[in-house]
């Protein structure tokens, strides 16, 4: 993987933020009504799963509980230095990084660095995929406030996908590879291409029942 850095601005430098970064850090817990809303367990139906198992929250939930325990304006995530670019030439993945603190209320909070991989032969899609490295490290940074803790929970995920998720046999129709992949029993949408769900005999939703697995 070749890798290029991204010269976004010198004011988000390390060099530049010095000590004023940790501001506030460890200084005493916020109060019981921020805790409340930031503790509050997750409502089971907000949850997702992805097709590998992993189980998640959408992004802009992350945003609506913060919003909701800081208020807008209260919180923010800046920028820790510059984005990183990674490209693999095997597979034309892009993988983009990037670090960031989380502030609430004047206070630092956590660290942490989001990353997004996404499959591109242009650069077109590399606004986004930011975007989406930004939301990933605010997911990262809430842990430490302990929003929705119970999805690092093994016990907890293990519940929650035999109540609320399915495997399904699947095939890749550009390899021909057959797998289970994991979806929420409430949730009928067709998979992301290249995979598409096969019945149990291994034949291809809506064809020839006749096509079973090898």
């Amino acid at each position: 993987m070749a890798d290029a850095t991204t010269s976004d601005s010198a004011a988000h430098s390390p060099q530049r933020m010095g000590s004023t970064l940790y501001t506030g850090i460890s200084a005493g817990t916020f109060p019981e009504k921020t805790v409340s809303v930031l503790l509050a367990p997750v409502k089971d139906e907000d949850i997702e799963i992805k097709p590998d198992g992993m189980i998640y929250l959408p992004e802009i939930k992350y945003r609506r509980i913060m919003n909701l325990a800081f208020g807008p304006g209260g919180w923010a995530l800046m920028p820790y230095g510059d984005s990183m670019h990674f490209h693999d030439d095997n597979d034309g993945a892009q993988l983009v990084t990037r670090e960031y603190t989380l502030h609430c209320h004047g206070r630092f909070v956590a660290q942490a660095t989001g990353e997004h991989t996404f499959y591109s032969k242009s650069n077109l899609n590399f606004g986004k995929a930011c975007e989406s490295a930004k939301s990933n490290a605010l997911m990262r940074c809430c842990k430490d406030l302990g929003v929705a803790s119970e999805l690092w929970d093994p016990q907890f995920i293990s519940t929650w996908k035999k109540r609320h998720a399915e495997e399904v046999w699947c095939q890749n129709l550009r390899t021909k590879e057959k797998k289970k992949l994991w979806r929420k029993k409430s949730n009928r949408e067709p998979f992301a291409y290249p995979w598409k769900e096969v019945d149990y005999k291994g034949a291809l939703a809506g064809d020839h029942p006749s096509m079973e697995f090898k």
